[in-house]
């Protein structure tokens, strides 16, 4: 039964228009809490997300560790270090946090808080803006608020929770400065696109999304400019900054060293298939590190004996210990006792950096075949990686993190007996097909032309067009792809492909779809489903 809902005003934006302001918080805040429907959306999401915490407590008491990611971030908060082996964004949140309290518990509830209302905050961005059917609303809101990734994510002490809380409230701002731009909210967006680049470097390319919603906006193009300037000058000075410390300890300037490890890893996939009998020589700075990669290879061929070279375009040769490019790195300091790991792994960086791009450049098919093809694959329907097990199976932590949290034990305790996650194994088939979804939706759009009838959904489809590709071409060429450091786009993409088949059903059954129909003399809170 169809109901017709009372707006809140004739005409909102004409009136805030009138006045020369736009104010993205409170627009939001009286389209929830001054629409019946909504006051329910928020009164269930409320209940639930208390309820959701609280059962998930009691089954998982303590926070979740990745061995050597979560570590790291306790180092680094625990010394104040301006550089470690990731970025400081999340240990400065760790250590701000530790002024107040110790607690994991407390820890895990803000980063899972942070991230449902980020996430939430983004859809009813888009029921705002885009108006859609009561059904694609209640969907869309039940994945979002029961989505069981959420808890798991955030009961790890990782960035992973933090970078994507900030990226989608990152994102949902763009919404606003496309739709109703003002200089406030250019300033707030370019703040926590740098926070989010503090936390995570994969935010490195945001600002090229960035370009396309500013560019968009009704605003003067000086005030574009100047958004744009102050995103880059931003960035540009937390480089500078980064690069400055790696060169006084290393002597190289470099902004990451992650860049070196992640080209020679990913280039090791390509090399190990590359035929014996046409190895192509080196040049002579690479030949000692070329020697052990090649011995290694010739004495790991058999995988059921080294089962990690079964993995496929993994990160295991960054990491393992037993790897070429680690042993390596361990012999150029045998007689520097004082060289700390950062410093070893940041010294070597560019030299692996060059190795890796002079093997690539050698064997580009091997590359394409062994390291490309699937890591597409992968970005197609990413694996749920070390979000497979609670702790990543390991039911014991450093001392670190004990006295971090003030654990009266380094032993983990949980209410399962088993440390297998199975409420995630859905999450890899169903992206997949989402991903096969938004790509016939979108098709099927532009060919009914319903980017004309529909310009305000076109150009939130050409925001989230631009996010996917670059984030493909980032992920496939840069960064390890797991459904951890996806899920970000997965949610943004899940979101446009309910609005996209809800167009095409209607569009198949004649009727006219409420998507975008927002009309400027009279905005309705609530259209008629």
């Amino acid at each position: 039964m169809n109901t017709t809902e009372k707006p809140l005003t004739n005409n909102p934006e004409a009136e805030l228009e009138k006045k020369g302001t736009s104010n993205s918080g409170r627009i939001l805040w009286n389209f929830i809490f001054k629409n019946q429907t909504h006051k329910w959306y928020v009164i269930i999401g409320i209940v639930s997300i208390i309820l959701q915490l609280t059962i998930f407590k009691y089954f998982y008491p303590y926070a979740g560790f990745i061995n050597g990611d979560s570590y790291a971030y306790i180092e680094t908060a625990y010394h104040n270090l301006s550089i470690n082996t990731y970025p400081i964004g999340y240990s400065m949140l760790l250590r701000i946090l530790s002024v107040f309290t110790k607690s994991d518990t407390i820890l895990v509830v803000i980063q899972y808080l942070l991230l449902q209302l980020s996430v939430l905050a983004f859809i009813f961005t888009l029921f705002y803006f885009y108006k859609p059917a009561r059904l694609t609303k209640i969907l869309l809101f039940s994945f979002m608020l029961f989505n069981p990734v959420f808890l798991y994510l955030a009961n790890y002490i990782s960035s992973d929770s933090f970078f994507i809380s900030l990226s989608m409230i990152w994102f949902t701002q763009l919404f606003w400065i496309i739709n109703q731009p003002n200089n406030k909210l250019i300033l707030i967006n370019s703040l926590v696109l740098f926070l989010a680049f503090t936390v995570r470097y994969n935010a490195l390319f945001y600002p090229i999304i960035a370009v396309v919603s500013l560019f968009q906006g009704r605003l003067k193009t000086w005030h574009k400019l100047g958004g744009l300037a102050l995103s880059t000058i931003l960035i540009f000075s937390f480089i500078t900054f980064t690069s400055s410390k790696y060169y006084n300890l290393t002597g190289h300037r470099q902004f990451t060293p992650f860049t070196g490890w992640q080209t020679a890893n990913n280039a090791l996939y390509a090399y190990r298939y590359a035929d014996t009998n046409h190895i192509k020589k080196v040049p002579k700075r690479f030949q000692e590190l070329d020697k052990m990669v090649r011995t290694y290879f010739d004495t790991t061929r058999d995988i059921r004996k080294y089962p990690k070279e079964g993995l496929v375009a993994s990160t295991v040769y960054m990491w393992d210990p037993s790897s070429p490019l680690c042993i390596y790195t361990e012999n150029q300091f045998k007689k520097d006792s004082t060289a700390t790991q950062l410093k070893k792994w940041a010294t070597v960086a560019p030299l692996m950096g060059d190795y890796g791009s002079f093997l690539i450049k050698e064997y580009p098919r091997e590359y394409v075949n062994y390291y490309l093809m699937p890591n597409i694959i992968k970005y197609y329907a990413p694996p749920i990686e070390f979000l497979e097990w609670y702790s990543t199976g390991v039911d014991s932590v450093s001392m670190v993190a004990q006295v971090w949290f003030n654990y009266k034990t380094t032993k983990l305790k949980s209410h399962f007996k088993d440390y297998k996650v199975r409420s995630l194994s859905f999450f890899p088939i169903l992206t997949g097909t989402m991903n096969i979804v938004l790509l016939f939706s979108l098709i099927s759009f532009i060919i009914l032309q319903g980017y004309k009838k529909y310009p305000r959904l076109k150009n939130g489809m050409l925001l989230v067009i631009t996010l996917w590709l670059v984030n493909f071409g980032f992920s496939v060429l840069a960064s390890p792809i797991a459904l951890r450091f996806q899920l970000f786009p997965i949610l943004v993409s899940f979101s446009f492909t309910f609005f996209l088949v809800e167009y095409l059903i209607k569009s198949a059954s004649g009727i006219e779809t409420t998507l975008n129909s927002v009309d400027i003399q009279n905005n309705s809170l609530e259209p008629a489903a």
